[in-house]
């Protein structure tokens, strides 16, 4: 049980997050939403008015979305389990299906709902929409046989971000809901990691911000302890030394590309936390790890 703020503290609450408003006032954010925030009830719904206030109050936000979980639910149900190879589903044709049923149905038009339901204009969409997300098939290097490939089925990398239907979008005034589906040079589905997605789509449209949001505090060292500030030279040492594995390795990459090229600042931080989002864009104190880009 929360207890009542007192009317003062609200108001200094309210203050703090004034210059963080005119500062990203006509400013692009791109969110990667994903882990207990997309399954809790109750995150899921401070979630939805964190997306809504940051576009009221001037900023336009892009959500793309994971949907792990359920995917794993959804395959339990025909009695398959998930596969994954250096963070990345293996995803051979009946997954894929899986994948396309699960990303770009249910859980896409759940955020909708829960975003126009909360006072927003949500759209969902998949890359597949204006084949705005062009990809290849990705062939994984051997992390024994660094010349060696694996074939982890439809699985893509982006070849290309159109990111025009994203623009018009946000320009009469809607929330674009991204499911990371991709389609081939042949009309063939690509199943991509999301956190990549939200990396370049952050890239390709300047964002002023790119957030992943995690079932972890941020980026820990080795200890345990909490990286509230790092550069990209102490991650690339971090995953050079072990201390980044597993399915940190897909976020860590997005977020070192999205750095690197341009985008201003990169937070991963802990989705768990109720008002995570603005949390980390709208007050000094912030839940997670911030990557600048130099």
């Amino acid at each position: 049980m929360t207890t009542p703020t007192d009317p003062t503290d609200k108001a200094q609450i309210l203050a703090e997050a004034l210059p963080y408003i005119r500062r990203f006032h006509g400013k692009t954010i791109v969110v990667k939403y994903g882990g207990n925030a997309m399954t809790d009830d109750k995150l899921k719904k401070s979630f939805a008015h964190d997306v809504v206030l940051l576009k009221l109050v001037g900023m336009n936000p892009v959500v793309v979305h994971g949907g792990g979980p359920q995917i794993e639910q959804l395959l339990a149900r025909i009695g398959k389990k998930g596969e994954f190879v250096q963070g990345m589903r293996v995803t051979d044709e009946e997954t894929m299906d899986m994948v396309e049923m699960v990303l770009g149905g249910a859980v896409n038009k759940d955020i909708v709902t829960l975003v126009n339901r909360a006072g927003g204009k949500a759209v969902g969409l998949t890359g597949q929409d204006g084949a705005f997300i062009r990809a290849r098939k990705l062939m994984m290097p051997s992390k024994d046989k660094p010349d060696q490939f694996i074939d982890i089925g439809q699985v893509g990398e982006i070849e290309s971000i159109d990111p025009s239907v994203i623009t018009s979008l946000e320009a009469g005034g809607f929330i674009p809901v991204v499911a990371p589906i991709g389609i081939g040079a042949e009309g063939e589905s690509y199943n991509i990691n999301a956190d990549l997605v939200a990396g370049k789509l952050a890239e390709v449209l300047n964002a002023e911000k790119l957030v992943l949001l995690t079932n972890t505090p941020g980026v820990l060292d080795e200890n345990g302890k909490l990286l509230t500030g790092i550069t990209p030279r102490q991650v690339d040492e971090m995953v050079e030394s072990g201390v980044l594995s597993g399915g940190m390795l897909p976020k860590i990459s997005s977020a070192l590309d999205a750095a690197r090229s341009g985008v201003r600042s990169v937070h991963i931080i802990d989705g768990r936390v109720p008002h995570a989002l603005l949390l980390e864009v709208l007050t000094d104190q912030g839940v997670g790890t911030l990557i600048r880009n130099k």
